[in-house]
């Protein structure tokens, strides 16, 4: 049984997708990569181009018409339709080559664009389960003979479409489905699907073989634990792609322990992802600086060139926009702002930097020292010391994702207030669990520098006693479950911000704590989960039976609720008449404090 490559291929969370899992989609041309085009921009753009690996063990090139090209470049996220009008950027920064994760009809765009500009396309075909965590859905590669059947008749069609097109470099059938398929399959059927994949890998090389032998034909996963498949499997395949982050600087290495008679491009390469970093103090990843993402361009493009005749150029991660949990991560220009990778991967490309006006800075970011845990919608100060290469005059603005709470991978304007030097006041979400916090500095410039950092939200500290901790509790319903419930009652009371309880989806429900006897109390605080109340009421009772309500909310919105009440009785209920959302009511606690 050959070794698998479970050992080597890190096993990426199920967080951001990707990883954001990453940024990629398997629909059409709309993410590609990009690379520098060493030939002359008119050579690129001859009629009948022969692309071709060639010369021996070791000693390997990458050509076009006969002269040598090197793959310089970055993965590409905007619409096909901006390629016209974002390219030259691209082009501008020394680089070249289109890496598509799909071809199909929505390509032509940005291949036109493509050659338009000097540079050219690794187009991609999407087999399923790619993308690392399993995308796509779960392919028998077995038995399933109607889904490759499907895939060996589409892949020619576009290939006989565009094999002519002067933007095309070279084929890539498949995105880290080896690794994919894990999620997928187990024991000795993932060894089985594996090599049954691999083997439909090389039925694809050899029919675009077929109908195009003027490109070569390659395939990417998801670092080099794949490549043993590939050896055994695919021998049709020109050369091997792998993506690799963190330990890039390792493949060469893998390489030439592996045995291998075919050389390799990297198709994905960059900072460390967040499967790859240790977790900070808030057991979340923890994210590199500007400057580290920043100097992992640089090692990781060093790295390749550095296995001169074997390695034969590489497509950096990722010339993106999204301005999300996932785009600050890895994009180049989140929000159409420059940030240090950008111009990092410029110079490593050969681009001229002489008269660029460079992003900001950061040094640090600190919360009210060195706080981990803030209380929620409350003002606190953040310090992020920038200096700006220009002496521009910079603008500082707070944000704030949930991704780590409800996988919303968004960014969201916090209120702050400059006070200079990089001192900053931020007014807190108030929703409690560990948010992540970003300051971006801009430099006015259309330059940006970034530090982000997680944040635990916790309830505001309340004067008094909980007098309902720990009492009974009982609730119109609950969920037994679904998700990490059951979610009764008692855990509304029970201390702990992580557990809630979770009632049916339907309108009104309610939850009531029993004090044991009547009891006088000043502050009831609800630290509500996802699932909310639009429209509740604050009532009392002294059976349990018969209930006043002494305070009413018809605006809810979620998050932490600090209400001030003077009122008396031995049972205390909230009583949800309008959800916030399309599930239940959920809460975390449910505190009744005395003065």
């Amino acid at each position: 049984m050959p070794p698998t490559p479970e050992p080597a291929v890190p096993r990426r969370p199920r967080r951001a997708a990707s990883p954001l899992r990453r940024l990629a989609a398997p629909a059409g041309a709309g993410l590609l990569a990009v690379g520098l085009l060493t030939v002359p921009a008119q050579q690129a753009a001859a009629a009948d181009d022969i692309v071709a690996v060639t010369g021996s063990q070791g000693d390997w090139q990458l050509t076009v018409n006969g002269a040598p090209y090197q793959v310089k470049g970055l993965t590409w996220g905007p619409p096909a339709a901006e390629a016209a009008e974002k390219l030259p950027d691209v082009a501008s920064m020394g680089v070249n080559t289109i890496r598509t994760w799909g071809t199909d009809a929505s390509s032509k765009p940005l291949l036109d664009a493509a050659a338009d500009n000097g540079l050219r396309v690794i187009a991609g075909f999407w087999l399923q389960p790619g993308g690392g965590p399993g995308s796509g859905g779960c392919v028998d590669y077995l038995t399933d003979t109607a889904y490759k059947n499907e895939m060996l008749t589409e892949f020619p069609k576009w290939v006989e479409t565009y094999k002519s097109h002067p933007g095309v470099l070279m084929w890539n059938v498949g995105n880290e489905s080896v690794l994919g398929l894990q999620n997928c399959y187990s024991g000795d059927t993932l060894e089985k699907q594996r090599d049954a994949y691999t083997s439909f890998v090389n039925d694809v090389a050899r029919k675009i073989h077929e109908v195009d032998p003027n490109h070569p034909v390659t395939s990417t996963d998801a670092w080099t634990g794949a490549w043993p498949y590939y050896q055994r499997n695919a021998p049709d395949l020109d050369l091997y792609a792998v993506n690799a982050y963190k330990d890039v600087c390792g493949v060469r290495s893998a390489w030439e322990q592996g045995g291998y008679d075919k050389p390799y491009i990297v198709t994905e390469a960059g900072p460390a992802g967040e499967w790859e970093v240790p977790d900070d103090a808030n057991g979340r990843p923890e994210e590199p600086t500007d400057q580290e993402k920043a100097e992992g361009y640089t090692d990781a493009w060093n790295c390749v060139t550095g296995h001169e005749g074997v390695a034969l150029g590489a497509t950096l991660f990722h010339y993106g926009e999204e301005d999300d949990f996932g785009g600050v991560w890895f994009n180049l220009l989140p929000g159409g702002e420059k940030r240090l990778s950008y111009y990092a991967v410029k110079r490593a490309s050969g681009g001229d930097t002489s008269g660029d006006n460079t992003p900001p800075v950061v040094s640090a970011l600190d919360v009210d020292g060195d706080a981990t845990a803030v209380p929620g919608g409350r003002e606190l100060t953040v310090e992020a010391p920038a200096t700006d290469p220009d002496g521009d005059a910079l603008e500082y603005q707070a944000y704030a994702s949930s991704m780590y709470i409800d996988e919303n991978k968004a960014l969201i304007p916090l209120e702050t207030t400059d006070h200079g030097d990089g001192r900053l006041t931020v007014t807190t979400p108030d929703r409690p669990g560990v948010w992540k916090l970003y300051v971006k500095v801009r430099d006015g410039h259309g330059n940006v520098g970034i530090e982000t950092r997680s944040l635990g939200i916790v309830a505001p500290p309340v004067d008094g006693t909980n007098v309902a901790l720990g009492k009974e509790a009982t609730a119109s319903s609950f969920q037994e479950s679904y998700g990490d419930c059951p979610c009764p009652a008692s855990n509304a009371v029970d201390g702990n911000a992580t557990s809630r309880w979770a009632s049916d989806w339907a309108d009104p429900q309610w939850l009531s704590v029993d004090l044991g006897e009547r009891t006088a109390f000043h502050h009831v605080q609800l630290l509500w989960e996802a699932s909310y109340a639009k429209a509740y009421t604050i009532q009392v009772s002294d059976d349990g039976e018969n209930w006043t309500t002494v305070h009413e909310v018809t605006d809810g919105n979620g998050g932490i609720d600090d209400i001030e009440v003077d009122a008396t009785g031995r049972y205390v209920r909230v009583h949800g008449t309008e959800r916030g959302t399309g599930w239940g009511y959920s809460l975390h606690e449910f505190g009744v404090y005395t003065s």
